[in-house]
């Protein structure tokens, strides 16, 4: 909670300016009661009516500074809420940017937005409560009890013994409502998770026809959330009338000893006034407090799920901005390199050499470590043991934002974003220049399809791109990795959903260009052209070589090639 209240620092002076103006309703909220008691002591029983006409007049001149001062005061606090709200996801997306593969393992996607959204705007509304109401309730509750025993000592002493009692119930019912409500955005995550899988699968969904499994999915889930949202507000709705039914009682409780009070001569009719008028004004208070407390409730468990992602710890190499700023010429060696993730060896002793300008085929069944592999490349996973060179530097000494600006990657899943088809192949380089653009989308294979479409490059893309197909959406990630002009071009099984004739011309395409080429492929006939083919098996190297040196040299290599010579024939 401290980290998140932090961020108002900033906006110190709206903050300041709210408080005081919150203060001034205060004031003004406690003074009243005197006055109406003078005002009938005086003026009213006295039959003083121009004490009733001035002190009258006070009376509504301070009830407009206040509506004045209440007016300003929301200004000035959401001024500091929303600010609070648009830096928390400013630095939730920033610390999200920077996050590595492992973790992201600590994070599920739609957990990640749950905090950046709904758990931002409960942070709002609670920073915005406090400028408002929040601290001015607890403030008027003690003060009114304090000016109370300047009006009466004994009606006093009955507010004062009760209003704890009340004080200690609510407080109770914010240690309860914080845990309930903890528990509620977390099931909120599990209802957005299932929401997202079943968007993003949904053509899977109706092709296997489970539709009916999925609706009982996300049955469960929500089924889930609206047990914890009854329970947590159950408590804050319990909580009210409770309270005003013991500020009731106490309030019959101060007419029936004000009356005795009048009887014996112990008080003043306007003092029993206004000793009912903070006693009502503090069942009031207390009625706002069950609001209050679901709005701190919500917003401290969101405050320590937000807190718990700005605090998550990055591992050093990307915090570290002291590293080198090379540029790569292309030449990579890995020697002995070993990579574990969750204590399970992934990659064991990979070693090889590559010359700048080279392609580099990568072969190996599902689970073997191709992608770990890759992934090494551009630091987004590291390295256990052994040394990555780059043009004979080792990769922990180089910085890493320079590294990956020369590096290209084109991942297994594809993904295209919101925008056109020039956004989507602009994306791969700030500022690109339109025959950039269209250079790089013809090297891709792409530019051809792309003047077929009703708007050519300004065509806007489906959500993913959903109206392309699945070698349409490689092409266009390929494109984009081109327009960058990288000296690393990693390709992690990219070709997959293309054509045999297509595939061709885009291999002989990318040998053309000046750049180390890493190409993942199930196929063989897609790594035939390559300098340099590995062959992986289990995290290990097992064979390395051209297409022909492997075809004499490795069993396995043999193995593969023939089964898919004997599925073309």
């Amino acid at each position: 909670m401290r980290k998140v209240f932090s961020y108002a620092s900033a906006y110190k002076a709206s903050a300041i300016i709210a408080i005081l103006l919150m203060l001034i309703e205060l004031a003004v909220e406690l003074v009243q009661p005197l006055l109406m008691a003078h005002i009938i002591d005086e003026g009213i029983m006295k039959e003083n009516y121009t004490v009733v006409s001035i002190w009258g007049g006070v009376l509504v001149g301070l009830s407009l500074l206040a509506f004045a001062a209440g007016i300003t005061n929301s200004f000035f606090a959401a001024n500091v809420s929303q600010g609070v709200g648009f830096d928390l996801r400013r630095d939730l997306f920033k610390k999200v940017q920077s996050f590595t593969n492992e973790n992201f393992q600590s994070y599920s996607t739609p957990n990640l937005v749950t905090r950046m959204t709904n758990d931002v705007i409960q942070i709002q509304n609670l920073v915005l409560m406090l400028m408002r109401i929040a601290l001015r309730a607890p403030l008027f509750i003690i003060f009114a009890l304090v000016m109370a025993f300047t009006v009466n000592v004994t009606l006093a002493f009955i507010l004062v013994v009760a209003v704890p009692l009340l004080g200690g119930f609510l407080f109770w019912v914010l240690i309860k409502g914080v845990k309930l409500f903890k528990s509620v955005q977390t099931r909120l995550d599990g209802v957005n998770t299932v929401i997202r899988e079943n968007l993003a699968g949904v053509r899977l969904v109706k092709g296997f026809n489970r539709g009916e499994y999925e609706e009982e999915r996300f049955h469960g889930v929500n089924q889930e959330l609206m047990v914890k949202n009854k329970r947590a507000l159950w408590l804050m709705e319990i909580a009210m009338p409770v309270v005003m039914l013991g500020m009731n009682v106490i309030i019959l409780v101060l007419l029936f000893a004000g009356a005795i009070q009048l009887n014996i001569g112990g008080a003043q009719a306007g003092e029993v006034v206004a000793i009912i008028n903070y006693a009502t004004r503090i069942m009031f208070t207390f009625s706002i407090f069950s609001f209050l407390i679901m709005v701190f409730s919500r917003g401290n468990a969101s405050a320590n799920r937000v807190t718990e992602v700005l605090d998550e710890k990055l591992p050093e190499f990307v915090t570290n901005t002291e590293g080198e700023q090379a540029t790569l010429l292309g030449n990579i060696t890995f020697n002995n390199v070993s990579f574990s993730r969750d204590r399970v060896e992934i990659l064991r002793d990979i070693s090889f050499q590559v010359k700048a300008g080279q392609m580099v085929g990568i072969l190996g069944e599902t689970g073997s470590g191709k992608t770990s592999l890759l992934h090494l490349l551009p630091r987004l996973h590291e390295k256990e043991k052994g040394n990555i060179l780059f043009d004979r530097m080792e990769i922990n000494e180089m910085d890493v934002k320079s590294l990956r600006e020369q590096i290209s990657l084109v991942p297994q899943e594809v993904h295209l974003f919101s925008g056109t088809v020039r956004d989507n192949i602009a994306w791969g380089k700030e500022k690109a220049e339109e025959q950039e653009i269209i250079e790089a989308a013809k090297q891709a294979e792409i530019h051809s399809f792309i003047t077929t479409l009703p708007n050519g490059y300004d065509t806007v893309l489906g959500q993913k791109g959903v109206t392309f197909s699945g070698g349409q959406k490689q092409r266009l990630s390929i494109a984009r990795a081109l327009v960058r002009k990288p000296k690393v071009l990693i390709l992690d099984d990219s070709t997959s959903a293309l054509d045999a004739h297509t595939e061709t011309r885009l291999l002989q395409t990318l040998k053309e260009q000046e750049c180390t080429i890493f190409m993942v492929a199930q196929k063989i006939s897609s790594l035939k052209a390559a300098d340099h083919i590995l062959v992986l098996h289990r995290g290990e190297v097992i064979a390395q070589g051209d297409h022909q040196q492997l075809l004499r040299i490795s069993p396995y290599y043999q193995e593969v090639y023939q089964s898919q010579q004997e599925d073309v024939m």
